[in-house]
C-alpha cells in the first residue's frame, strides 16, 4: 500500500450533517450486522432496508459480497485482507452517516478489534453493532452457497467458524436470533430499537 502524502488536507463544507438530517427527517447511523456465514445478515438487512424505504427513509445496504466485486475486489481472505476489508467499509460507513443516511452493513467481520476500529470512525454514538445470533449448526444446515460443505472438504481455507475464528460481540447494541425469530419479527425488533434510540422521526405519511 502506498504512503499517504503530507499534502492532503481535509476540507469541511458549508452544509453539515445536521443540515442533511433536518432535510431527511432522520439521523444518520450505522447498523453493523455481524455473524457467521448463513446467520441471516444479508437477509435481515435487505428486509430492514425495504421497510425503512417504505417509511420514506434514506437507507442503503453495504453487502459483504457486493463490495468485493468493486471497492474491495483486490482483497482476499487472509487475516490481513479481512482487516483491510473492514477498514474500508468502516470509512465508507462513516461517510454515509455524515450524509445523514442509515447504512446497514452485512459482513461477517469476525474480529472484535476490526469492528472496534469501524466503530471509532463513526461519531456521536451512531454505530450500532447488531449480532445476528445463529448457532453454527443452524448456519451450516442452511448453507445457501454451499460454502460450509466446501470448507469441511478443505476446499476453502480460512473459512470463518470452521478453519478461522469468529469472535462474537461481547456487548452488542442489538441482537436478533434468526433461529428463533422470523424475518418480520427481526425487522420489527430493529425498527423499535432505532426509534428508542431517536434515530427515526415519525414515519412519512
Amino acid at each position: 500500500m502506498s504512503e499517504r502524502s503530507d499534502n492532503v488536507t481535509f476540507h469541511h463544507g458549508d452544509v453539515v450533517r445536521d443540515d442533511r438530517e433536518r432535510l431527511l427527517g432522520q439521523r444518520g447511523c450505522v447498523l453493523w450486522f455481524t455473524g457467521l456465514s448463513g446467520s441471516g445478515k444479508s437477509t435481515v438487512s435487505v428486509a430492514l432496508q425495504r421497510e425503512l424505504h417504505r417509511q420514506g427513509r434514506l437507507v442503503y445496504v453495504l453487502d459483504g459480497d457486493n463490495v468485493r466485486h468493486g471497492l474491495n475486489g483486490d482483497l482476499g481472505f487472509t487475516p490481513e485482507d479481512r482487516e483491510e476489508n473492514i477498514r474500508r467499509i468502516g470509512e465508507v460507513s462513516a461517510l454515509f452517516v455524515d450524509a445523514g443516511a442509515i447504512v446497514l452493513t452485512a459482513f461477517i467481520s469476525p474480529y472484535r478489534s476490526d469492528r472496534a476500529k469501524a466503530r471509532a470512525k463513526v461519531v456521536d454514538g451512531r454505530f450500532f453493532e447488531v449480532f445476528v445470533d445463529a448457532p453454527l449448526e443452524v448456519c451450516e444446515s442452511r448453507d445457501p452457497k454451499g460454502l460450509y460443505k466446501k470448507a469441511r472438504a478443505g476446499d476453502i481455507p480460512e473459512f470463518t467458524g470452521i478453519s478461522a475464528p469468529y469472535e462474537a460481540p461481547e456487548q452488542p447494541e442489538m441482537v436478533v436470533r434468526t433461529g428463533d425469530t422470523d424475518l418480520d419479527g427481526c425487522v420489527q425488533q430493529l425498527i423499535e430499537q432505532l426509534q428508542e434510540r431517536g434515530m427515526l422521526s415519525p414515519p412519512a405519511s
